[in-house]
Formats: structure tokens, sequence, C-alpha cells
């Protein structure tokens, strides 16, 4: 058998780096897909449907939403980590995605391996709300009356497990006070729920708050971010508070295998950025009660243990069930 001469696979292996190189270059090459994990009218949808046409016109590929809710959103993560590593199937990753590794104990995918990160598109915070009738102006006078009532005091959630529900176990910890957690349905329940005087107090998200607020059938008192939210200028973070490092989000990230070239990526992440950098994008935000944070791949990385870790451990202590 004839063999080839070391300069011959030389300019071959050339030659294929740079066939590979030209079409890495040419991304995208076909329409993508962004899979979310929650249904169509869903608050992650309409963050994915906010953000499609605009990475379509900094793409120059039609980007379309592929909704494939269940299990907590973990069918969609599996389907997103196996997809093929060209950039062509995206994923926005979200905060409730960092609940199921404490939940589940056998998950096909692992959210730090498998991702790699472009930025945060956006931030949602809960706000503390409690009933009218409760005798607290603001979380000081709120830990005074908890510890007053030790357990007499209930909190509502989405769910137990839910991200609403360790916003209220992270209270107890940081507050040293004992609350009661009783879950409901979904946010809105729980906000209505507290409005209606059922539950003293609730971590709601903001969009869905928002006229109950204004209707004076709630009061706010803190939000559970690290910086105040646009939509609530006046009302303070419970880190402001006192409840010093309290930070609980929702966020979503758009994502991509993690064997995705690193120019596709590099390309990938430009298209996100320029796109949620834009005023209409920021201002559809505004209108849902959303904000925006710019991360860096390396930010995110780290902002994402932080979040698995966190959960896991108030996850152990509000206990709940897991797998």
């Amino acid at each position: 058998m004839r063999r080839c001469s070391p300069l011959a696979l030389t300019l071959f292996a050339m030659l294929s780096s740079a066939g590979t190189t030209q079409a890495q270059s040419n991304y995208p090459q076909k329409p993508l897909r962004l899979i979310v994990g929650f249904s169509a009218g869903s608050t992650p949808d309409s963050v994915g449907r906010l953000l499609t046409p605009l990475l379509t016109e900094n793409l120059g590929q039609p980007v379309v939403v592929e909704n494939r809710g269940g299990a907590g959103g973990a069918i969609a993560v599996e389907l997103a980590a196996r997809a093929p590593a060209d950039g062509h199937t995206i994923y926005l990753m979200a905060a409730a995605d960092t609940l199921q590794p404490a939940l589940r104990s056998k998950l096909p995918y692992d959210l730090e391996r498998d991702f790699a990160s472009t930025t945060i598109v956006a931030l949602g915070m809960a706000v503390l709300t409690l009933h009218p009738s409760v005798p607290a102006r603001n979380v000081k006078e709120l830990i005074a009356l908890a510890r007053a009532q030790p357990g007499q005091l209930n909190y509502g959630s989405s769910g137990v497990g839910s991200s609403s529900h360790l916003m209220g176990e992270l209270f107890n910890q940081l507050a040293g006070v004992k609350t009661a957690h009783v879950p409901y349905k979904g946010s809105a329940d729980s906000a209505i729920a507290t409005a209606s005087g059922q539950i003293e107090m609730s971590y709601p998200g903001l969009g869905a708050t928002l006229p109950l607020l204004e209707s004076g059938k709630l009061k706010a008192i803190a939000v559970t971010g690290m910086k105040r939210a646009a939509v609530l200028p006046k009302v303070p973070t419970l880190h402001e508070s006192g409840l010093t490092g309290y930070e609980r989000t929702t966020w979503w990230n758009v994502v991509a295998p993690s064997a995705t070239p690193k120019d596709v990526m590099a390309k990938l992440n430009a298209a996100t950025v320029k796109a949620v950098s834009t005023p209409e994008y920021k201002s559809a935000l505004f209108k849902q009660g959303l904000d925006l944070q710019i991360t860096t791949p390396e930010q995110f990385a780290t902002f994402l243990h932080n979040e698995i870790v966190q959960n896991s451990k108030l996850i152990k202590l509000s206990g709940a069930k897991t797998e």
C-alpha cells in the first residue's frame, strides 16, 4: 500500500481544517429552533417570542420557537443537550431548570457540563406582598411580627419545591423566623389567595402582581432581586431591608450544546447581545415587569453554579421530597 508523504498529510490536514472553518464561518446555514421548556403563553414562551425576530434579523436565518413542556422543563433540557452541536438548535435555559438537580436524583444531563452560554436575556423578580390587614409596613416589622407569632404567618407559593417556595425558605433562614408554607397551583393563584386574605403573604412574580398592587388589594414591601425592579423603583430589595445576601430571581439564558464550535458560539453570543440591547426589546421586557442583565459566558457559569448549590441547600431545608 502506498503511503502519503508527511508533506501531503500536512496539506490534507490544512485543507480539511480550512473547510471546517469556512463551514463554521458561514453559520448559520439553515433555520434555527429555539427550544422553550414551557407551554405557549407562559412567560418564558413570551420572552422567546420577543427574542426570535431580533435573532432572525441578526443571524440572517429564521429562528423559530419550539415549545417542549413537561417534567418541570427536564424534557426540553434533555432534548437540547442531545441536539447536534452546530448552533442550529438553541435552548432558552430557565432558572427553574436549576431546581431539577436537587429534586431528581438521576438526570440524563448536567446543566454545567452540557451547555455553553450566551447571555441572560431576561430577569424577573418576585415581590414580597402582604394582605393590607397585616400590620407590617416593611421587612423589619414583618420579621418582628413573625418572631412574635412563630408559625402563624402563612406564605403562598406556586408549589412544593418551586422557586417561590424556596423564596420563603430563604426568608425564614436569613430572618431566623418560621413562616408556614401553603402551596398553590401557580404564582397568580398565591397572589389572589393573599389578596383575598386566605394567607398573609406570598412571593408572586411582578408581572402578575402589578394590577393587584395598583388596586391596593396587595401591598409590596420588598423585591427578591439584588437590585430594585425598574417598575417598582420605590420598593426596596430584601437585601437592602436587612436580609444581607438575599437574592432570588427568575431568569432565562440562550444556550447551546457545549460541544458547539467556539466561533459559532461567538457569533451566536454577539447576535443575542445585540438583540437584547435594542430599545424595543428592553421596552417590551419592562411592560412585562421584567429586567435585563447582560452576562458574559464566564459570569454566567459562576452564577449558574451558585444557583444550583443554593437550590440544593434550600430544598433540603424545605423538606421537599426528592426522588
